[in-house]
């Protein structure tokens, strides 16, 4: 990773042109000697603490790529779990440098909160899960439902778009902590429990008896996932972006841990030595616009891979792509670089 990204950051940091002419976050990771990452807790194949009490998944993975970047060292991290409602405060008031974990990119969260989305990783949906003992097969039979949710995320409003849309009453108990509202379900509390279907799939495997409950077929809504920084940033914004962009090219163009060295001395490739800097220090976004995944090491905790499978049956019959950027999907044998999502299955990529 730190051979890797390290060669990567010839091809993001110096294109942008960085100055310092104003503080930055730049400046501010680089004089405190470490990248600090809002991570959303306990999302299994995204932030989750292993047997072993190491934090890994992908959200995790990107922020040591991102200080790979900036710092050349990928372990100089802090990474900062947070409740939905706490993560916007903690970083418009400086508290973390990124956001990495699960949020919606919003035209209301982009405008007029000071924040600015990344780029799309993971496409999602709001989903319910219930009991299977209620006998309930759709989410059209929730009439008069009390439903679980978690404060400070769009959960809410899409439920109060369905079910007016359904012509059904319901109830809402929201709660603080995301955990608390598995729990609050899980004691019978409420008759469902509705989050991003990515996150009823991670969530549910700490329910005691997983097998006991379902999720419903119905997707109600759009949930594109994002990192997040500070909109006032835009050196940072691009040095995120860019980040993300090298680690997504280098995969297409076979560059990994094992070969980088190798590659820059020898590859006789023009994009394999621009992205490496071996020739003018040039990254044509359509080059990376061409890419279709993450590179090696990223692959290697990409949710579908680093989750049990019972996890990715909890969503439904899941597809290996459904839920990645079109970027990172290939079709038919040509890069889909605009699109939607595929409808084959409900997502499987995480929380």
């Amino acid at each position: 990773m730190r051979k890797l990204v390290g060669a990567l950051s010839f091809a993001v940091l110096a294109v942008m042109g960085l100055t310092a002419a104003q503080a930055s976050t730049l400046d501010d990771v680089k004089q405190r000697g470490k990248l600090v990452c809002g991570i959303a807790p306990n999302i299994a194949g995204f932030a989750f603490t292993d047997d072993k009490g190491v934090v890994k998944g992908f959200d995790v993975e990107f922020c040591r790529a991102l200080a790979a970047a900036v710092l050349g060292d990928p372990d100089k991290i802090e990474l900062k779990p947070f409740q939905p409602r706490d993560a916007f405060p903690q970083l418009q008031n400086g508290a973390v440098d990124i956001i990495t974990g699960r949020f919606t990119w919003t035209y209301t969260r982009e405008n007029g909160t000071g924040m600015s989305f990344v780029m799309i990783y993971n496409y999602d949906g709001q989903g319910f899960m219930v009991k299977k003992s209620m006998g309930v097969k759709s989410a059209t039979e929730l009439n008069g439902a009390t439903i679980c949710i978690g404060q400070g995320t769009t959960t809410e409003l899409n439920i109060a778009d369905y079910f007016r849309a359904h012509n059904m009453k319901y109830q809402v108990v929201s709660f603080a902590e995301l955990d608390e509202t598995r729990k609050a379900y899980e004691s019978g509390r409420c008759d469902a429990w509705s989050n991003d279907r990515n996150s009823l799939a991670a969530r549910g495997l700490l329910l005691a008896h997983r097998e006991d409950h379902v999720i419903l077929p119905e997707t109600i809504s759009k949930e594109p996932i994002a990192p997040i920084v500070r909109k006032a940033d835009q050196q940072w914004l691009d040095i995120a972006r860019w980040t993300f962009n090298a680690l997504i090219t280098a995969e297409e163009l076979g560059i990994t841990q094992a070969n980088v060295d190798q590659l820059k001395e020898k590859s006789e490739s023009p994009e394999v030595k621009r992205i490496l800097g071996v020739i003018e220090r040039q990254f044509d976004l359509g080059q990376a616009q061409h890419a279709f995944r993450l590179h090696s090491h990223l692959a290697s905790t990409r949710p579908q891979r680093c989750l049990p499978g019972r996890l990715r049956e909890a969503a439904g019959r899941c597809s290996p792509d459904h839920g990645l950027h079109p970027l990172y999907r290939r079709v038919r044998g040509r890069h889909i670089l605009h699109g939607h999502r595929a409808r084959r299955g409900p997502p499987c990529h995480g929380a």
